[in-house]
């Protein structure tokens, strides 16, 4: 598969413009106005685009600096577009010494994308993340909150599927 990255086109509609308007109303001014702002822009478009982050930035008064500084500070916060379906592989200790990394190159494979971008349809999300607390299932995936545990790469196939067909 080819290290490439895959460009999703910002694609907002005038009512979430509308509700990011009045999100930045509310708080302009207000000391630590950049926090509940920025989350919820983030809860409007599922991430934080450029073209929302400029619109914060003027409306706030603060530079784009200022507010990546605080985007790339919290980990809460991602400047990346998610897929449809969001699939996070636990890299934790306990899921790595059994295999994780294993788990993680198949869900690549299966998608056809890299840890922390979306697939070229659109529809999936890969990240890499930390325990997830499941340690004694691991390995574990976790797709739009469903859990999968003792995972082999040979199972990721059949638990891709359920989520391709829809």
């Amino acid at each position: 598969m080819p290290n490439t990255v895959t460009v999703v086109p910002f694609q907002g509609t005038q009512e979430q413009e509308k509700e990011l308007l009045e999100a930045i109303e509310a708080h302009a001014g207000r000391p630590g106005a950049a926090m509940p702002v920025l989350q919820k822009a983030q809860a409007i478009y599922g991430y934080l685009p450029e073209e929302a982050l400029a619109r914060i930035s003027a409306g706030l008064g603060l530079t784009m600096s200022e507010l990546y500084g605080i985007v790339s500070f919290y980990a809460q916060f991602s400047v990346n577009p998610k897929g449809r379906h969001q699939v996070s592989v636990c890299l934790g200790t306990a899921c790595y010494v059994r295999g994780a990394a294993a788990i993680l190159a198949a869900v690549e494979d299966g998608l056809g994308c890299k840890a922390g971008s979306v697939s070229p349809d659109g529809k999936f999300s890969i990240d890499a993340t930390r325990c997830i607390g499941a340690c004694g299932l691991a390995p574990v995936i976790i797709i739009d909150g469903d859990v999968y545990g003792r995972l082999t790469p040979d199972d990721i196939p059949g638990i891709l599927k359920k989520y391709t067909e829809d």
